[in-house]
């Protein structure tokens, strides 16, 4: 792996290393860690790369790493920089021959996504999203029991996400991560809803296979002096005739990282929280809840491929993070040996539908909540 940020005061990057080095299966090579060459290489030194392989920059460590021996040089990048970088280190990439692993969302626009999608078909080349919360095992089991047809047929998806954070304007103090996450020009046209937003429509189209097909959105700026969303109610309308709430917020004081989903369909409904993600309710009308925890036993094979330990150690946001990382390395060295495998992790078209989703909201919020198609 080659990695494109992530270097002094990231919060993102190490995660990315750690998530892939958590199954032995990647090695960290190279990297361009910041646009700043002088922070680039101290980065390499805390990570004791050699200096040789430390780049002050994405295009220069894509086109030198090409020129190495294969076995030798870097097999994939992995993009970890603000929205606004990521698009053209991705294209460089897979125009080289390399496989992509991305933060999202995916890019900037949805122009530039689209681009994206029909370079992907053209190359050949494997890409990853990192809508991480897909990777714990318990949503492998939700998405697995709706498959299943325990729930019946899907009639309400009910999915939040709530933080705190960015509840006062921290941004003008210079604090990093909220100031690229506040900033339209680095951000996007959205804040809140391309920043969590996003993550909470991939996780339900995630469980319930079904696609979004139109919003009404009202996105609000509660914090004086922002300019982006900081909060967001969003009505769905899916595939099928499913219908769903939409909750993302970065101003609701005291709340951490509380995404939550409830699925209901005609037989029974389902409930998961990322706050205790080793457990996932399964409601009846006609019987006690039940409740399914990784590692237990009656799990899909989705599930249990997802867990590392036996039941009662707790798993959690790395591991599910992990576990993405792990499919697209075993994606990597399959595709190379001419072996067939399954694609278990988020792809390009994914990232594609997570900017029309942005897109629709802005556009419904700004003709006050009126009906758009994704």
């Amino acid at each position: 792996m080659g990695m494109v940020g992530g270097g002094p005061g990231a919060f993102i990057g190490n995660v990315h290393r750690m998530a892939a080095a958590m199954d032995g299966e990647i090695e960290l090579v190279c990297g361009a860690f910041s646009s700043d060459p002088t922070l680039s290489a101290e980065a390499g030194r805390q990570l004791f790369l050699p200096p040789d392989r430390v780049y002050p920059d994405f295009e220069t460590m894509i086109l030198t790493e090409k020129q190495l021996p294969e076995g030798n040089r870097m097999d994939f990048i992995s993009i970890v920089t603000p929205n606004h970088l990521h698009f053209a280190p991705a294209k460089l990439a897979l125009e080289n021959g390399f496989d992509v692993v991305c933060d999202k969302p995916i890019a900037f626009s949805t122009s530039e996504a689209e681009e994206l999608v029909q370079l992907v078909h053209k190359t050949g080349r494997l890409f990853c999203l990192t809508h991480n919360y897909t990777g714990y095992p318990m949503v492998r089991q939700a998405k697995a029991l709706v498959r299943s047809g325990v729930l019946g047929t899907v009639r309400k998806v009910v999915v939040e996400y709530p933080q705190g954070w960015l509840a006062t304007r921290i941004e003008a103090t210079g604090q990093k991560q909220a100031d690229w996450r506040t900033d339209p020009s680095k951000a996007g046209k959205a804040g809140c809803m391309g920043d969590i937003g996003t993550h909470a429509e991939n996780l339900a189209e995630y469980i319930t296979g079904l696609q979004i097909e139109s919003v009404a959105a009202d996105l609000t700026t509660f914090v004086e002096g922002r300019k982006l969303d900081d909060d967001g109610s969003v009505l769905m309308r899916f595939e099928g005739g499913a219908k769903g709430v939409l909750l993302a917020s970065q101003i609701s004081v005291g709340e951490e990282n509380n995404l939550k989903i409830r699925v209901y369909g005609d037989k029974a409904g389902i409930e998961w929280c990322q706050t205790e993600p080793n457990t996932l309710l399964v409601k009846h009308e006609d019987r006690p809840i039940e409740m399914y925890r990784t590692g237990g036993n009656g799990l899909s094979p989705e599930a249990t491929q997802a867990t590392r330990l036996p039941a009662g150690h707790p798993e959690g946001y790395l591991e599910a993070f992990a576990n993405l990382y792990k499919a697209f390395a075993v994606g990597c060295r399959n595709r190379a040996a001419g072996e067939n495998f399954s694609i278990d992790f988020p792809t390009v078209e994914d990232g594609l539908r997570g900017m029309k989703f942005i897109d629709a909201v802005v556009e419904s919020s700004a003709q006050n909540a009126a009906w758009v198609s994704v």
